[in-house]
Order: structure tokens, then sequence, then C-alpha cells
């Protein structure tokens, strides 16, 4: 894979905010999201970056560079969608080559304070301080108006430490990733593409013993499709027939990964198939939507992932 930054490392700061860079992720971002982006980040920070997934108009490679933003994208398509796993793949590799500790990861619609970056990297560095070692430390998710919240489920068997959750996953967007972490756990799967990618990430960080950590004194608001779908007890986001189909293709395939705990994979055999059927009641029970979720089911039994068939 080709180096994603395109500037050489540079001289870093010892302490502070100088040890970690901004990263973050665009895809076909609106006027009002790049404007935002800059009152997002503290100053101070190693380096900014941003990694985009679809073409940037002149105005907005403009804005992003007053603002110090580094965009990267595609050396041989730029502008294609690579998916979320390849966009923070070469996010941490741009970080790593600039010679920092830590990722802060962003999504562009992310409501994030400034003073965000510097209280997940002090968590990260009392984890480290009492001989832990986090593959990424995240705040606690809050709900957007009209969206779900997402659940972090408790890690069994581990402690909480300074105040910090351990939890089995959490959302990259918001969270800190610890490079040296990183580069012991791999790569984020490029095949799950866009969805489960921080899931299967953060159980195979576990499995190799750096822990996934939530700062409940922080939080984040979290946006995820375009609303919530609710029947019988379940709640889940309402969002593309493809994102569904993707998650439930990633979720059926992760069945076989032997890093994920064994309760896991039971309690997901029973509320993949209620996701899916509430899913389909939404839609107005289209035989078009039962098939396409059928397929993907096919697809994770059979191992055949890879960037979404189609994107509607």
């Amino acid at each position: 894979m080709p180096s994603p930054s395109p500037e050489p490392a540079v001289a870093v700061p010892a302490g502070g905010l100088g040890r970690i860079a901004a990263g973050i992720t665009l895809f076909r971002p609106t006027e009002a999201q790049i404007a935002a982006l800059p009152q997002r980040l503290p100053a101070g920070l190693g380096r900014r970056f941003a990694f985009a997934n679809s073409p940037l108009a002149p105005a907005e490679a403009e804005a992003l560079a007053r603002a110090g933003i580094t965009v990267l994208t595609d050396p041989v398509r730029p502008g294609a969608n690579l998916g979320i796993a390849e966009a923070l793949n070469r996010l941490v590799a741009a970080a790593r080559e600039a010679g920092l500790e830590a990722l802060y990861c962003l999504d562009q619609d992310a409501a994030a304070d400034p003073g965000l970056p510097e209280a997940l990297l002090a968590g990260r560095d009392r984890l480290a301080a009492r001989g832990l070692s986090p593959a990424v430390v995240g705040p606690a998710p809050a709900a957007a108006p009209g969206h779900k919240v997402p659940a972090y489920p408790f890690r069994p068997g581990a402690d909480a430490a300074e105040a910090l959750r351990p939890v089995q996953f959490l959302a990259t967007s918001g969270s800190l990733i610890d490079l040296p972490a990183a580069a012991r756990v791999g790569l984020f799967r490029t095949d799950f593409f866009i969805d489960a990618v921080e899931l299967e990430w953060c159980f195979r960080a576990w499995s190799l013993g750096h822990g996934c950590y939530c700062d409940p004194a922080v939080s984040l608001p979290h946006r995820v499709g375009g609303g919530t779908i609710r029947a019988f007890g379940i709640a889940m986001p309402r969002q593309p027939l493809f994102r569904m189909a993707t998650y439930l293709r990633n979720s059926v395939y992760a069945w076989r990964l032997p890093h994920l705990p064994l309760a896991w994979k039971l309690r997901q055999g029973l509320y993949l198939p209620a996701q899916a059927a509430l899913y389909w009641a939404d839609s107005g029970c289209r035989p078009a939507v039962l098939a396409r979720l059928a397929a993907a089911a096919r697809d994770g039994l059979l191992g055949r992932l890879g960037p979404p068939r189609s994107f509607d």
C-alpha cells in the first residue's frame, strides 16, 4: 500500500497535544461541515490530517488547507470511496510517519468539544502509568436529537482503571488510538469496508492484550443513520439499505473469527434476525429489501466481503 503521507516526518514537541495528530474522515462533506471542522480541533496538535473518500471541490480543499489540515486521498483514484477502514488505516499511517504517539479520530459531522483530545490523552497516560496498554480511549456516547445512543458493552473480567471503563468496543469517531498498540493489533479490516469495522478491531485488540476504554467524564453525540426504528423493545438506526446489508453481512461473517467471544456470537445469533425483521417491516415489507438482506447474510456465511455491491 503506498504511503498516505505526502510530507516527511517533522519534529514533535515532547509533551501535550503535540504528541498526537487529528485524523478526520470525509465523505461528501457539506460546506457547513467543512467550516465547522477547525472549531472542533484545539491548537497545539502535532498534525492535522483528513482522508477524503469523495472528491473535494477546490474551495473545500482550500478551506481545509487554511485550517492546517493536510488532505490525504488515494493517489491512483483521487476521491475514490475506499471505505472507512482504509481511511482509518491511511490516517494511522500518516500519524505514525509524522512521529506521533496517538491519533485523535473524528467524523466530519462529529460535534466534538475542542477539549476532548486533551482529556482522552490524559486518560491514556493514566492507563499507561498503571502498566496497562490501551489500544483506544474514547468518550461516553450521547444521543443526538432523534438518534439512538450507541451501546458500549462492559468488558467482562477487566477492571475499571483510573475512572475509565473497559468496554468491548467503541466508535472510533471522537476516540484516541494509541499508535504503538495499533501497530501490534494490526490494520482495520478493509474488506469490512464500513460497518462493524471498529467492533472487530476492538475485539482483536483485547485478544492481544490491549484494552479499549471509555471515559465517562466526557461525551460525544453520535448520529448514525437518519433516525431510529423502535419496536418490541429493540431500537436500531434507520439507515440506507446498503449500510444495513453490509452490517448484517459483516456481523454474520464475524461469527467465524476466534477473537470474538462466544457469548457475543450467541447474542448476535438472536439479535441479528430480529434486527433484520424490524428493518424489513420498517421498509414496508418490500420483497426487494428482504432479498437484499438475505443475500447479505448469505455473503457473510460464504465470506464474500469487500465494498457493497451497490450504494442504494
